[in-house]
């Protein structure tokens, strides 16, 4: 079973304590430095119910898998499918729009009647 890219995970491999922050910037795309330093802030202001919070999540969230992205671009989408998923569903249909409207370009210059290209082509047999 492949693992699920719009889940939260913890990533140990960037984790300085348990990896909740790591994934936590991970999942929103936010720097990690930023995101350490709002937890630190948090959990101060909240003693005693953010430190459990922060150990629940812990606990309870799963490590995020190996090789989950082949690179930093898929990993880029993803956190932008997280964030807006309507926004990455619109700009996904619009690459493709773009595709298929090149391609169409194409073929009509390829079976247009073009005598030039079909002189070049005669001149091959």
């Amino acid at each position: 079973m492949t693992a699920r890219r719009t889940k939260f995970y913890l990533d140990k491999q960037n984790a300085k304590w348990s990896g909740v922050c790591a994934g936590i910037s991970d999942y929103t795309g936010f720097d990690v430095t930023l995101t350490r330093v709002a937890v630190i802030i948090l959990t101060a202001s909240t003693f005693p119910a953010g430190l459990f919070v922060y150990f629940l999540i812990a606990w309870l969230a799963d490590n995020k898998p190996y090789g989950l992205y082949e690179d930093a671009e898929e990993a880029k989408f993803w956190q932008g499918v997280r964030q807006s998923p309507a926004r990455t569903t619109r700009d996904v249909r619009a690459k493709f729009r773009d595709i298929d409207r090149r391609l169409a370009e194409v073929e009509t210059y390829y079976t247009s009647r073009n005598t030039r290209l079909a002189n070049e082509i005669d001149s091959l047999k």
